[in-house]
């Protein structure tokens, strides 16, 4: 199958990884607040559980269309964020070959939360009355990092705040303007 690039030299790639109740959504929603327009959200949940209404399994439905998803807006002009657990034997080739074919620059993260951390944060979500501490530990995955040393870590202790200023500087998305859609 030919390698068909996406983006523009200009477009910026971030995936934002991590278990869940590690900050994703949130760090997603900062980023696109701080930038403005021009900056779509590819969420894993919102494709596979609202979208698809489908588990999370190997060889699913929603890993080609958050990857599709993802070269859409590229291609179309927008800066793409995508977020989600997106487990590494899962999501991983997916991931390798987009940021292998985007002609921007690709910037990977890891959001690394303890379980103890998760489990209290987890409390505060709405999906916490469904999905109970077994099924949480049953999720979790310690640093499920990508092959290749993509992704930078960013542990539990950098604040909301920080590691949106982090992410929008490392990808250069702070000296960008926003786009006037």
């Amino acid at each position: 199958m030919p390698v068909v690039m996406v983006g523009t030299e200009e477009s910026r790639l971030v995936v934002l990884r991590g278990n869940s109740a590690s900050g994703k959504s949130s760090v997603a929603a900062g980023l696109r607040e701080r930038f403005g327009r021009g900056l779509a959200l590819v969420g894993q949940d919102n494709l596979r559980r609202v979208v698809l209404r489908e588990r999370d399994r190997p060889g699913a439905a929603n890993i080609g269309l958050i990857g599709l998803t993802a070269r859409y807006a590229l291609d179309a002009g927008y800066h793409v964020v995508i977020e989600g657990i997106l487990s590494a034997d899962r999501y991983g080739d997916m991931l390798a070959e987009l940021c292998a074919e985007h002609r921007g620059r690709s910037h990977g993260y890891y959001l690394d939360v303890p379980f103890d951390e998760t489990l209290s944060r987890h409390a505060t979500k709405p999906i916490a009355r469904d999905v109970d501490e077994a099924q949480l530990c049953d999720w979790y995955r310690p640093l499920d990092l990508l092959p290749g040393g993509i992704e930078t870590v960013i542990g539990a202790d950098s604040t909301l705040h920080d590691t949106v200023d982090r992410i929008m500087c490392d990808t250069g998305l702070a000296h960008l303007p926003a786009l006037d859609r």
